[in-house]
């Protein structure tokens, strides 16, 4: 009988957890989140730099940004992942050794890539760690001990992504979307990094770590009549240079709806893409409605595609849909992977969702879960100095309203069901979209034939082939 009852007890609370997870809380009153505007100044030779002082704790953290625009590196791509990983190895002046213990000496963390640094730390070694990014990021040591190192962990990785179906998929969307000869659609391959030399590397950094376009964002205990004379003497030196001023064309959507489809015979999934390119600016009035409307489609639990893929039928572990946004073009995407047996019936149901969110309004459940999702992540992060310091970045690398963030919450609150699919149908390019599938044709291409949706046939490095031609047991 005791056992019988200490069962009970167990299955009792578990429903009662169970309930708790599917009941979604109440939305309260939205909250209000100061974010303080940061002390600005600017050296002679074009770096922006932006102090937000917070007492709160001893800490303090330097992000260094730079922001360029995408470059195509054509037959050598390769050439600013390479350097980015080479810079931060050591400096001209203090060996990578001496450098990293350095660092772990004073508890601090410091990165450095092609499009910048970063460092946190104790704000009472502020001084020290900041000459330290600064000396890795403007003094560099680029040798051919370390070049040979990083090209064969690149070559190995570019191995390794060839086995990978989701990798071949990531590549051959953005081909497919930008174009090759696009910063965007253009790829790293074998036969690219091998045309990368020491010397390649020297003149990227040359040509892009530049103060033109670069923010220095300082968060944290520190004080700006203290921190700026050491900023001027640090930075002051680095070479006032513009980066390469390139354009290039923006992708034309497909004309119609259409499979771009790539075979990869050993997939055991099909690995299926909606993808349209897009322009969408933070400062876009239909902006939040835009990230709604991708969210509600893909990206939650509880969104059409997951509760379709996922839950009703059991098809996928899960779906995502991100709708990019910034300066320059990008894409609306949504994608899952699915069993080969499946795919064609998979796709009948993406299309289906995605009419659904542009020819229905959203529930309010939905729309008010979605809000309560953002303001509550928005709240978290305003704590964070890495969210703050992006925040002072997107006010000026993005041209915001002086109010956006002040404001945010309440534009959050203001998007209504209308806006949401009024952005969908401006965004979300059903009849413009290429399906790109990757998967096993011999599997799925008869279903795939079927649903009368015109097919065309790639590599895997996105070249047009003809149909493969199938063995028949």
């Amino acid at each position: 009988m005791k056992k019988i009852t200490t069962l009970l007890i167990i299955l009792l609370v578990s429903a009662i957890m169970q309930a708790q997870k599917r009941t979604q809380p109440v939305t309260g009153k939205s909250p209000i989140v100061n974010i303080k505007s940061p002390q600005t100044f600017v050296l002679e030779n074009g770096l922006k730099v932006m102090i937000v002082e917070n007492h709160k704790l001893p800490k303090v953290t330097f992000n260094l940004t730079l922001d360029n625009a995408p470059f195509a590196e054509g037959s050598k791509k390769g050439v600013d992942e390479l350097c980015s990983n080479m810079i931060g190895n050591g400096t001209v002046n203090i060996s990578k050794e001496n450098f990293n213990e350095e660092i772990d000496f004073l508890g601090a963390s410091v990165g450095f890539s092609s499009q910048g640094a970063y460092a946190s730390s104790l704000s009472k070694y502020a001084g020290r760690i900041l000459e330290l990014m600064a000396d890795g990021a403007l003094h560099p040591n680029f040798t051919q001990e370390e070049f040979d190192k990083e090209k064969a962990k690149l070559l190995e990785g570019l191995k390794a992504q060839e086995k990978s179906v989701s990798a071949i998929a990531n590549r051959i969307v953005d081909v497919l979307t930008f174009g090759k000869q696009h910063p965007s659609g253009e790829f790293t391959s074998e036969e690219t990094v091998k045309n990368i030399t020491l010397a390649d590397i020297e003149a990227n950094y040359q040509n892009y770590f530049v103060p033109e376009n670069a923010y220095l964002v300082v968060i944290g205990d520190v004080k700006h009549k203290i921190i700026k004379p050491i900023i001027e003497n640090l930075f002051g030196s680095w070479k006032k240079k513009s980066t390469p001023k390139l354009t290039y064309p923006n992708p034309d959507n497909a004309s119609y709806l259409q499979i771009n489809f790539v075979d990869v015979p050993n997939a055991v999934q099909s690995e299926i893409s909606f993808v349209n390119s897009i322009t969408l600016k933070m400062s876009d009035p239909d902006f939040f409605a835009s990230v709604f409307a991708a969210h509600i489609l893909g990206s939650d639990f509880n969104s059409y595609l997951n509760m379709n893929l996922r839950e009703k039928h059991a098809w996928t572990y899960g779906t995502s849909a991100i709708i990019g946004s910034g300066k320059y073009v990008s894409k609306f995407r949504c994608n899952s992977a699915v069993r080969n047996a499946v795919t064609d019936s998979a796709v009948v149901e993406f299309i289906r969702e995605i009419k659904k969110i542009r020819d229905e309004k959203v529930i309010d459940e939905l729309l008010n879960n979605t809000k309560a999702s953002y303001i509550g992540r928005f709240v978290m992060k305003a704590q964070q100095p890495q969210a703050v310091a992006r925040y002072a970045l997107n006010m000026e690398i993005e041209k915001l309203p002086k109010d956006f963030y002040v404001n945010y919450i309440k534009n959050i609150n203001a998007v209504t069901k209308e806006d949401v699919q009024k952005a969908a149908n401006k965004y979300i390019l059903l009849d413009s979209m290429r399906i790109v599938i990757t998967g096993k044709g011999s599997e799925v291409i008869p279903g795939l034939e079927k649903l009368n949706i015109p097919i065309f046939y790639f590599d895997k490095q996105g070249n047009p082939v003809e149909k493969p031609i199938y063995k028949t047991e």
